[in-house]
């Protein structure tokens, strides 16, 4: 299969996590994290016996799945949630300029600037014309984008270290979903979850803190970075729409300019060699 179908897949996954958040924006967010994440690592349990590596690899994986979301999770607590948002899906453009300085093979042309910048002109498009922006200054945006530099450089690292099973992502999901339960004992008050609620957290954890991980890693061990970073553009647009239509919206103009932005920069990065 294509690498770009795993991408596809992963982000299609992606597209429900604001909506499902939005649904459980009730549930304490370390503690949706680290239920989701363990959930998300049960797929792998079978395969416990692909778990072993090195503990620099585990340390990425921990470094990856458990700080982007620590990071994320801070800023939307400091920051209005959309600006933040916005800032935190800088991750796309930045696996793409950040290719050729952490990848030694990877060499960055100028089709790929434009299409990373005509992207994230579009994911800024799609995110702001869903919510507006206030136009004021928090300190909550230096944690949104300290997240988004972690995930993609954890995306990029992930090709420098030695190989590993993409079943190993298990791990990082149940050690970063333990640690994310540690930190809700230590910073969140307890607690009463509804069986909706834990349905609805395991449906978060089988698929965009789950799933998508997997197929996350497949196409980043056999695809081009780049790529996969422009196609990454796709995900605020896809969670956009879907949130226009859970909470019963109208799709603006803006939401039409977007997809035009990320379709074309999206077919153009990917057409570059």
């Amino acid at each position: 299969m294509s690498p770009h179908w795993y991408a596809l897949g992963a982000i299609a996954l992606w597209a429900s996590l604001a909506a499902l958040g939005v649904t459980l924006r009730h549930v304490p967010p370390f503690l949706l994290t680290g239920l989701a994440l363990v959930i998300g690592s049960l797929p792998a349990w079978p395969l416990v016996r692909h778990w072993r590596v090195p503990p620099r690899t585990l340390a990425l994986g921990v470094y990856g799945l458990f700080a982007y979301h620590f990071l994320l999770f801070i800023a939307l607590r400091m920051a209005p949630p959309v600006e933040a948002n916005l800032v935190n899906y800088l991750w796309p453009l930045l696996i793409v300029l950040l290719a050729p300085v952490l990848l030694p093979d990877v060499r960055l042309k100028p089709a790929h600037v434009l299409a990373g910048l005509a992207g994230f002109a579009g994911a800024a498009i799609a995110i702001l014309g869903g919510g507006g922006a206030t136009g004021t200054w928090s300190w909550g945006y230096l944690p949104a984008l300290g997240a988004a530099f972690i995930w993609s450089s954890y995306s990029l690292w992930t090709r420098r270290v030695a190989s590993f099973p993409t079943a190993a992502v298990g791990l990082f999901g149940l050690v970063s979903g333990l640690l994310s339960l540690a930190c809700h004992a230590v910073l969140e008050d307890p607690a009463q979850l509804s069986a909706r609620d834990l349905a609805l957290i395991a449906l978060l954890g089988l698929g965009p803190l789950g799933a998508a991980f997997f197929l996350w890693d497949k196409a980043l061990k056999t695809g081009d970075a780049r790529h996969i970073g422009i196609l990454s553009y796709l995900t605020p647009l896809a969670s956009t729409t879907l949130l226009v239509l859970v909470t019963g919206r109208s799709f603006s103009i803006s939401i039409v300019a977007a997809a035009a932005l990320i379709i074309g920069a999206a077919v153009i990065g990917t057409r570059v060699r």
